[in-house]
């Protein structure tokens, strides 16, 4: 009776060799290897996703700012368009007040301050109108 029970529930030996658990114990190695394999081919897998997230937010990132260096790029040259007519029509003012005498810049003095005040009812009454 006690050479079945030492054999089979594997108490019967000093070193912990069991030859019928043997088999098992090698593989619940390998099972220990393969689940941490697959846990780190799990996270391999995450990271990768996560690098090609990454990968196309940089994409984006770069594509924004190529699309945003082009309009700014458009407003300077829509600035220096500006700058230039603003500063021929102030040499033709300039040109037109010399020649012309105060009876020209009461003219002009009037017109700015009609186109102020139309602007002005334009902006408060497009509020109004458009709600």
């Amino acid at each position: 009776m006690s050479g079945n029970r030492s054999r089979g529930g594997g108490g019967g030996y000093s070193n912990g060799y069991n030859p019928s658990n043997m088999e098992s114990g090698m593989s619940a190695s390998e099972t220990n290897a393969n689940i941490m394999e697959q846990q780190n081919n799990d996270r391999i897998d995450e990271l990768s996703e996560q690098v090609a997230r990454l990968k196309g937010l940089t994409i984006d990132i770069g594509n924004e700012v190529k699309e945003q260096n082009s309009l700014l790029d458009d407003m300077g040259d829509g600035f220096a368009n500006t700058r230039d007519l603003l500063a021929g029509s102030l040499r033709r003012i300039g040109t037109m007040l010399e020649s012309g005498g105060a009876k020209h810049m009461c003219y002009m003095v009037g017109f700015v301050v009609f186109v102020m005040v139309f602007l002005y009812w334009v902006m408060t009454h497009k509020g109004t109108d458009g709600a």
